[in-house]
């Protein structure tokens, strides 16, 4: 800087031949753009904690006040009105009251104020029109009670903050960027907030979470009380609507139809999602059409769609406000809070300033009382002067009023010779009594609500939610989201190569081997002939090291995939077998699986998703006195141990060849899977309720309110419904009871049948709009009880058990069943079920010999033996 100034000085020296002193920019900014960044600060960004209003917002809605006559104003007309109070263009103005509009709670609108879900902006300010609304009316203004100070140019009187007597900054919401920090209150619900003044009122604890008007489903584990590192997810509800269609009925807040869509398509363009078509059906309520291609998984593409697209994102609130002329960091709580205690301040000022003014309607109407009664005003007739007319006046007064609250002052004297001759004539003493007996209560009542304060608002919330919270309910949806592996979901978009002698995998050796179908955020596993292992991103071409023996997609924390291994120990070394999973790694690593050596071998090498363990026959070259060139080795013999063990040894001779003469089963024990209903999906981490122990064969038991069965691998990404009633280990023998209303013959009906057909699903209730599913059991022996409708003028029949096993035999799933009772039935209860012994099932694969020592054995290797204590993971 000090460079640059001396060769400025230098050039007008050249010029003028003149020394001129220059300005340093030090001061300049010092004071002008401090100026300038407290303005915006103060006046455009942040909103104030009293009303929750941003000058431009409490500009509008004073001049609302002033225009308002109880019919509509066009909003360019309020505009207009407005630009006398806010220093601003008129677009700015009328943006913002555009928005205040769209919140609903203020304004009163009409014409095209613009679609928040579709994101349509609104029409023309000469063409909308808006009043205040009846809530605006009773909370926000009070103009006794509001502090005024000159509007910018010293013409009209403005409101320095308006008497809000609600919390309103936390039902609208506010969002504002100033100069070196902003701010993000996140809306809440009408009715909630009502119930938390009255908690704070009461001295009791309260929470609030964020409501938004596009509803939605949110998250808020880490809201932090909207302070500044909190943060909540949203996401849109979807659903779906058949195997080829979903349907979304809520969208996130933040975002609209058309900036939803537009990210479906990004996410289907990138490969990310695979999807036919977009219908968008909004109109005063979303819905958006996802029609999928066929083979597609709805469930699936649902994560994906919240992993990829606007489906799901994260809003981080910060909670700045303006108290003192001072910027406040604060939580949603202590708003609150403040709020409620401001309220408490209005409605005490309000009670105050109406108790003077009953006081002083009493004290007059007292005054006026004895004037009259006493016929005073006589006393006067004879005086010549106004002084005399006062004095006479205040003589005849005296003797009356001892019981006065205040001394006669002279502008009550004067205000009672104001009283016209007409008024006299007619006074009547019982009415004045009657007047004066009512002021006498209504200042009773208030004395009591300022010494009863507390309650007095509390009654004034519970007013308000009574009068305005009709309507108002959640909109939002909470709930605690499942994270979504974006790896899990992700559609195959591309397919990977191999070329195993030269080293090198990707996604563009389109001449090579074709290996599997993968995405473009998927990591690959690759192995070598020389025992190396390594996982890498997918990319279009990498070389991993030559003479590649094995090549997949990498799962990370996959404990059940298990790769079986016979390699030499270097040039002339040993042979040994060894079994281990890959759970954790590092990126880019080489790690080696088969000793140190330069020289070491991998003579046999499979990878087996379910832990398989295959026999294998080793054959070995002529050697020596070698007397046994062949045998068996059977890899279910080998504990599973972590990838760097050496392993057990085969042989110290040279081996010939390895081939495989059986192929093996599972030797992992059952995988436990667990149901959590708080996200409604499987996990494998003991979260909810325990399902039972799969195999690979085994499936699921499905049934839902509208008697859908079906049968459902246990995929832990399934998508699982509100309206599921049962969820089990399906066992194919095991009978199910249904007690079902059938609509067309308006009777109950019982059927009992098994699921024939696994993986397809059947309905049990019939087509009728008017039959429905009462009752469903999955014990053995189910028994119900049945509660009469009792007839007029009669007694009640009386209960009824029923043992459905003895009622009715096990038919096919189409029968409509046996009619239960021909009589009017109130309630079917289910009964604890009868005894009985299931039956043990035993597979094959339970027949065969098996070491079951060594699998639990396994098992636990590994949980304990594959881990890298030396080397950071990344995943």
């Amino acid at each position: 800087m000090e460079e640059n100034d001396a060769l400025n000085e230098e050039g007008f020296e050249n010029q003028d031949n003149s020394q001129e002193a220059l300005t340093k920019v030090t001061g300049m900014y010092k004071d002008w753009f401090l100026d300038y960044a407290s303005y915006v600060i103060l006046e455009r960004a942040v909103p104030a904690i009293e009303d929750g209003f941003k000058p431009v917002q409490r500009r509008i809605m004073h001049s609302l006040k002033e225009l308002d006559d109880g019919r509509y104003n066009k909003v360019a007309n309020v505009v207009g009105h407005t630009m006398q109070y806010h220093p601003h263009g008129d677009a700015s103005i009328a943006d913002a009251m555009v928005q205040l509009g769209q919140k609903d709670l203020l304004i009163d609108t009409q014409g095209n104020w613009g679609n928040i879900l579709t994101g349509d902006g609104a029409a023309a300010s000469r063409y909308i029109e808006a009043r205040l609304s009846k809530f605006a009316l009773d909370v926000v203004y009070s103009p006794k009670i509001t502090e005024w100070q000159l509007s910018y140019d010293g013409r009209k009187k403005e409101p320095v903050n308006l008497p809000v007597k609600f919390p309103l900054l936390l039902a609208q919401g506010a969002e504002g960027i100033a100069v070196g920090l902003s701010t993000k209150v996140l809306p809440h619900n009408f009715n909630e907030l009502i119930d938390a003044s009255i908690k704070h009122l009461k001295g009791q604890r309260f929470k609030l979470f964020p409501d938004f008007p596009t509803s939605g489903i949110i998250d808020v584990t880490n809201y932090n009380d909207g302070v500044r590192g909190g943060k909540i997810r949203v996401r849109a509800k979807i659903s779906t609507l058949d195997k080829n269609t979903l349907v979304i009925k809520e969208i996130p807040f933040g975002t609209n139809t058309s900036s939803l869509i537009d990210s479906i398509l990004k996410a289907n363009d990138k490969g990310k999602i695979k999807i036919k078509k977009i219908e968008d059906n909004t109109a005063a309520e979303v819905e958006i059409l996802i029609h999928l291609p066929n083979g597609i998984s709805p469930d699936k593409t649902i994560d994906a769609l919240y992993a990829f697209t606007s489906c799901e994102s994260s809003i981080s609130p910060l909670g700045c406000i303006i108290e003192d002329n001072k910027p406040l960091f604060i939580g949603v709580k202590e708003m609150l809070e403040r709020s409620t205690d401001y309220t408490v301040e209005l409605l005490k000022a309000e009670l105050e300033i109406q108790l003077g003014e009953l006081e002083e309607q009493w004290h007059f109407a007292s005054l006026e009382r004895i004037f009259i009664e006493n016929r005073i005003y006589r006393d006067i007739e004879e005086e010549e002067t106004w002084e005399g007319v006062i004095a006479a006046i205040d003589k005849g007064l005296k003797p009356h009023t001892k019981h006065l609250k205040r001394e006669v002052t002279e502008a009550d004297i004067v205000r009672l010779t104001e009283i016209r001759i007409k008024r006299i004539s007619k006074f009547d003493l019982e009415k004045a009594e009657q007047l004066i007996e009512s002021l006498n209560d209504r200042i009773a009542e208030t004395k009591h609500h300022l010494e009863h304060l507390v309650e007095y608002a509390i009654d004034y919330f519970k007013d308000l939610k009574k009068k305005y919270g009709k309507g108002k309910e959640r909109k939002s949806e909470i709930k605690i989201f499942d994270d979504i592996e974006a790896t899990k979901v992700v559609i195959r978009n591309t397919k990977l190569y191999v070329n195993r002698e030269e080293g090198f995998i990707g996604t563009s050796l389109r001449k090579d081997e074709y290996v599997t179908d993968c995405s473009d955020i998927d990591d690959i596993i690759v192995f070598t002939k020389k025992g190396e292992m390594m996982v890498t991103k997918v990319d279009a071409k990498t070389f991993v090291g030559k003479n590649i023996v094995h090549v997949g997609v990498f799962k990370k924390k996959d404990s059940r995939t298990t790769y079986n291994m016979i390699y030499k120990e270097g040039k002339g070394g040993s042979s040994y077998i060894k079994r281990f999973n890959v759970t954790g790694v590092t990126r880019d690593k080489i790690y080696q699986l088969a000793g140190t050596k330069v020289s070491a071998d991998v003579l046999y090498f499979t990878a087996n998703l379910n832990g398989e363990a295959e026999i294998v026959t080793v054959m070995l070259r002529q050697s020596g006195s070698i007397k046994k060139l062949k045998w068996d080795l059977d890899f279910a013999d080998v504990l599973i141990k972590g990838r760097a063990s050496k392993g057990n040894l085969v042989t110290k001779y040279p081996v010939k060849r390895i081939e495989l003469k059986e192929k093996g089963v599972s030797t992992l024990k059952p995988r436990k899977i667990w149901f959590d209903d708080v996200v409604n999906r499987l996990n494998v981490d003991g979260r909810g309720e325990l399902l039972g122990e799969f195999k690979g064969e085994d499936l699921l038991l499905v049934i839902d309110q509208k008697g859908r069965v079906k049968t459902i691998a246990p995929d832990l990404l399934t998508r699982f419904d509100d309206n599921m009633i049962v969820l089990e280990k399906w066992k194919p023998n095991k009978p199910l009871s249904v007690v079902h209303y059938e609509g067309e013959k308006e009777r109950y009906y019982v059927k009992r049948f098994v699921v024939e057909n696994p993986n397809k699903e059947e309905i049990v209730i019939s087509d009728h709009p008017k039959s429905f599913m009462e009752l469903v059991s999955t014990d053995w022996r189910p028994v119900i009880e049945i509660e009469f409708v009792k007839p007029r003028g009669k007694d009640a029949k009386p209960n009824q058990k029923v043992d459905l096993e003895d009622f009715i035999a096990i038919k096919g799933i189409k029968a409509i069943g046996n009619q239960l009772t021909s009589d009017k039935v109130k309630n079917i209860n289910a009964l604890e079920s009868l005894p009985f012994e299931e039956p043990e099932e035993v597979s094959a694969q339970e027949i065969e010999v098996v070491d079951e020592e060594a699998i639990e054995i396994n098992d636990t290797d590994v949980k304990t033996n594959d881990d890298d204590s030396d080397q950071p993971t990344l995943f």
